[in-house]
């Protein structure tokens, strides 16, 4: 066998070997046609064609009817490719900018146009509360399609890092250090200029004091609720202290249960501990898997079927608080949608057990299935009637039967998100903000879903 510089590889019969042509230099005859580029039953074709049956009249309605000013991309071809962008698992507008050029899918949506990131990130501000709302849309295609099932109900969380650093947290003492080291450094800044500059105007202002969105103006909301909220906790605590004075006063007994103590308790202590991030003051400190990051604790509803019907981003990392809000939104967004059918059970993790919630669910009609919390099953004596019989309902063979759907409706739906799509992050800051690219996410979601209904259906 033997190799030649200019002849190529040889055969010891001395026959050239046969390959398919790969000449790079031969340009197109014919004008390429961009649907021959995918096949059938691809994503991006289910897509476009997705976004054709959703009403963007909102969107459209935006732009100028006269035909005057600079062209601005088609807002179909814009929505197209955030969804699939998104369903993709690119959630940066860089990313997506990138995407245009490089991925075939992508510039068969756009149509071998190419948006820079700068005109994504303006389309998805300009028409954040409008994109929010093509959840309902596709929340509807799925209705069609028969896929948005309300029998069974599974509410979890996950956590998304927030696009804000941990180390950016301050207690009200922090802020205040913050507020004077930045009046310290504008007055030493002053003085430079003065010495360098005289009467002449300098440009170097630090980079905290140059920031358009003024971080000292941040400082001083925050502090301010910071004061208000310190106020408010001893204010309280100052009216439960004369509260049980009075009692002791006219009756000569205490009030039954523990008198109030000197100093603040812990959950005075914990709110007068609290944190506030100067980057997204709306993100909170989050677990995730025994780590604790600056975050979003996301509340989502999923019917059977593994269809999200309602997400919503908190800042605080404890679900106790939040099964009523979950299910109420749920909900809604079905009523919203036409569906009349109410959700008939509700599959939670001892995580959300809150005899409050519970007791206020069940009242109106609603089956809860979530293991009580550790305590109150060890202390039967002390549980209430609502505990007890949770507690007997899960443990027939029926009740254990039915609490293991939960995990195999909402688990997969956050394995998706995060593991295949490798969206484990917000870009945006700020609860509205936030609240917007978490409704892409699971409109995305449910749009994968329903591709995937259509084609195994």
């Amino acid at each position: 066998m033997g190799v030649g510089l200019s002849g190529g590889l040889k055969t010891l019969s001395g026959m050239a070997q046969n390959f398919l042509s790969c000449d790079r230099d031969q340009v197109l005859l014919l004008p390429p046609d961009l649907r021959e580029w995918l096949p059938a039953d691809h994503l991006a074709r289910f897509v476009i064609e997705a976004v054709d049956e959703l009403d963007l009249s909102e969107i459209y309605g935006y732009y100028r009817q006269d035909g005057l000013g600079r062209p601005a991309h088609d807002p179909a071809m814009m929505v197209a490719l955030v969804l699939y962008s998104y369903a993709s698992g690119a959630t940066s507008s860089r990313e997506i900018e990138r995407r245009c050029v490089t991925d075939v899918p992508t510039r068969v949506i756009c149509a071998n146009r190419k948006p820079d990131h700068a005109t994504i990130s303006n389309f998805l501000k300009r028409h954040r509360d409008s994109l929010s709302g093509l959840f309902f849309q596709v929340l509807g295609l799925c209705r069609r399609a028969g896929m948005v099932k309300v029998g069974t109900v599974a509410v979890d969380s996950t956590k998304l890092a927030a696009n804000a650093s941990a180390t950016q947290n301050r207690t009200l003492e922090g802020l205040r250090e913050e507020a004077r080291r930045i009046i310290d450094e504008a007055i030493e800044t002053d003085r430079r200029e003065d010495e360098l500059y005289g009467d002449r105007r300098g440009d170097e202002l630090p980079e905290e004091l140059a920031d358009p969105r003024t971080r000292k103006a941040r400082i001083r909301e925050l502090l301010e609720q910071a004061e208000r909220e310190r106020e408010q906790v001893e204010a309280d605590r100052a009216e439960l202290v004369a509260k049980h004075k009075k009692h002791v006063a006219a009756t000569g007994r205490r009030i039954k249960g523990r008198p109030p103590k000197t100093g603040p308790n812990s959950i005075e202590r914990k709110k007068l501990a609290k944190k506030y991030n100067l980057t997204d003051p709306d993100s909170g400190v989050v677990r995730h898997r025994g780590m604790l990051m600056q975050g979003y604790n996301v509340q989502t509803a999923v019917g059977d079927g593994q269809i999200i019907l309602a997400a919503r981003a908190v800042g605080s990392s404890a679900d106790r608080d939040q099964l009523a809000a979950t299910v109420r939104d749920a909900q809604a967004n079905l009523e919203r949608i036409g569906v009349g059918d109410r959700i008939g059970e509700v599959l939670a993790d001892s995580g959300y057990w809150n005899l409050r919630h519970v007791r206020q669910l069940t009242a109106g009609g609603l089956g809860l299935l979530i293991p009580p919390i550790a305590g109150q099953i060890k202390d039967g004596r002390r549980a209430s009637p609502e505990t007890l019989e949770m507690i007997d309902r899960l443990g027939t063979p029926e009740g254990r039967q039915r609490y293991r759907c939960r995990q195999q409706i909402v688990e997969p739906v956050f394995a998706h998100i995060k593991h295949i799509r490798g969206i484990t992050r917000v870009w945006r800051r700020g609860r509205a903000a936030v609240q917007a690219e978490l409704d892409l996410i699971a409109t995305s979601h449910n749009l994968l879903k329903l591709h995937t209904g259509l084609q195994t259906g």
